[in-house]
Parts: C-alpha cells; structure tokens; sequence
C-alpha cells in the first residue's frame, strides 16, 4: 500500500497532512474524482481554478481534477468572444 495525500488548490494550497493508503495510484486517481464532484456539489462557487492534487509518497504530482471542468476562467472566455 502506498500513502497518496489530497492537496485542494486554487492557486494557494491547503495541504493534506494525513492521506490515505491505496494499492496504486489509479484508485488514489478514483478517490480523487470523487472528491471534486462531491466538494463540487456542496459547495456550488465555482472557482475555475479549484483542483483536487494527487500526491504520492516522494511528493511528486501524480494527477490533478478540477472540481468545476465546465467553468472556465475569464482569459478562456474573453478568448471565445468575437470583437
């Protein structure tokens, strides 16, 4: 089993000092999927650059999930207007 730790990230990180153990890195993947729809869910911001950062053991980056994937930031959306 491998400790994996899930940093929230909007530009400043709130760490995750405990993690949780699992086989590899696809379930800490899953896990982490399932904790930006949820904290989507409950808490209805939507900031466009809150992701959930999946961590491993030697504190490299292994996957990031953006908790609101439909919303996009205002230099995407200035991008799509037609001046």
């Amino acid at each position: 089993m491998h400790t994996f730790y899930f940093d929230m990230k909007d530009g400043v990180p709130v760490r995750d000092r405990v993690g949780i153990q699992f086989p590899t890195a696809a379930g800490a993947i899953e896990h982490s999927r399932e904790l930006a729809r949820r904290f989507g869910h409950e808490h209805p911001d939507k900031d466009c650059d809150l992701s959930i950062v999946v961590i491993d053991e030697s504190g490299s980056e292994v996957h990031r999930e953006q908790v609101y994937p439909n919303v996009r930031g205002p230099i995407a959306a200035s991008l799509n207007k037609v001046g």
